[in-house]
């Protein structure tokens, strides 16, 4: 992925908005490019930090960052595993069939 299309990302990534392939590109070139990185820590501090601190509430914007890009890569992982599901049903449903039409051909 491109620094422009990641940078582009951003806030789509901050509202959990990005599409399973676009979060894990999103993620693989965040981890990998510190420019990036640093673009999403400014816009985690702009969304998350000015809206706690306007009520007063302490945050370590690091820890949040971390769980926040730790959560994203959690449900990169259940999105995939949920993908891998749904191919292996629709395996099993086209070998079903393919199953009751030959039964169908030889009776």
């Amino acid at each position: 992925m491109e620094c422009k299309k990641a940078i582009r990302l951003i806030n789509r990534f901050l509202d959990d908005d990005l599409e399973t392939e676009e979060l894990q590109d999103f993620i693989e070139h965040i981890e990998s490019c510190e420019g990036c990185n640093e673009e999403l820590t400014i816009a985690f501090l702009v969304k998350e930090g000015v809206a706690r601190l306007e009520n007063g509430n302490v945050f370590d914007l690091n820890k949040e960052l971390d769980q926040t890009m730790s959560r994203a890569s959690h449900s990169l992982k259940v999105r995939e595993g949920m993908q891998w599901l749904y191919y292996v049903i629709i395996g099993l449903i086209v070998l079903g069939v393919a199953f009751i039409v030959l039964i169908l051909i030889f009776l």
